[in-house]
């Protein structure tokens, strides 16, 4: 299990082999190497720095197969937020987890 940030600090939750979990339990996309898909197959984002999710938006026309979520789980304890980093040009933040 990795633990999980936005570009910009917020705790997002985590990633247990290739599935992006929030830190209440929701399964919200699917990982293909370091780019995050959502349910609907939509790119969502990506790995950055070890633990950073972040967006280019050169890549939001990306497409995924169309998956099922697991069923929701317990969730983890929300650990603190930390500093966002600064953004690089053509990136935006990753979407937060109450959004997905």
């Amino acid at each position: 299990m990795t633990l999980l940030w936005t570009w910009g600090g917020t705790f997002f939750g985590y990633r247990e082999e290739d599935a992006l979990w929030t830190y209440d339990g929701k399964h919200v996309g699917w990982f293909q190497g370091v780019e995050a898909y959502s349910i609907k197959g939509s790119y969502l984002g990506e790995i950055e720095s070890e633990n950073r999710l972040i967006t280019r938006q050169h890549k939001k026309h990306l497409k995924a197969p169309v998956f099922a979520a697991y069923a929701n789980r317990a969730g983890i304890a929300r650990y603190v937020n930390y500093v966002g980093y600064v953004m690089y040009a053509g990136c935006e933040d990753f979407p937060l987890p109450e959004n997905l």
